[in-house]
């Protein structure tokens, strides 16, 4: 079993903690992650961009010159791509870019990338992660406490509005769940900081 330090948000050791190697132990599967990353940004594309074809564009109804005689290149409109505010070839449309992953995919991507950080120690197990109150100067403490001051994913067992809001000011910083964790924001943060009833949740969901 893998085993990892636990810590307060005060940055002080306060114990030890054993990871499933069936989560964190695993040899990470490159090609799975790629496939997943291209899928997750795929899914966010909006494909909301849109051109006008020549079919589309005002004017040009009208022949410029005649066929032949001028010495010029033959032209049938003005409209055409080669031509200033002329149509655009293959012009983009509205489209969906999103497509489905199988979950056993998912699955194996997400516990690869997690190994991947526990295998280079970026993994910070906290007690526990909780905020009386939204206040980014107490949390920001809380990061350089236990080492993290680049990217940081913290991850929370539920939705805490108060840690949500302490952290989101923060550059570099983002706040989840464990039942909304992705292998893209795990793949993104460079420390990930998790809470054990947190982890406990990692945990149920490959169980």
């Amino acid at each position: 079993m893998l085993k990892t330090n636990v810590y307060n948000m005060s940055g002080k050791l306060v114990g030890e903690i054993e990871l499933p190697e069936a989560v964190f132990g695993i040899d990470p599967n490159g090609a799975v992650v790629h496939e997943v990353v291209k899928n997750h940004l795929a899914n966010l594309r909006q494909g909301t961009q849109s051109a006008l074809t020549r079919a589309e564009v005002s004017g040009g109804g009208r022949k410029p010159w005649k066929q032949k005689g001028t010495g010029r290149a033959r032209q049938g409109s003005t409209r055409a791509p080669q031509w200033t505010h002329g149509g655009i070839v293959f012009a983009p449309k509205p489209r969906d870019y999103s497509y489905t992953l199988n979950k056993k995919a998912k699955r194996l991507a997400l516990k690869s990338v997690l190994s991947a950080k526990a295998s280079e120690q970026n993994v910070v197990v906290i007690d526990e992660i909780k905020m009386d109150a939204p206040k980014t100067k107490t949390f920001a403490a809380f990061l350089n406490a236990v080492g993290c001051t680049s990217k940081t994913l913290v991850v929370t067992a539920a939705a805490d509005q108060n840690v949500v809001r302490s952290g989101r000011n923060i550059a570099g910083c983002e706040v989840t769940f464990a039942n909304l964790l992705n292998t893209y924001d795990v793949l993104h943060a460079d420390k990930l900081v998790v809470d054990q009833a947190a982890l406990q949740k990692i945990q149920e969901v490959f169980a």
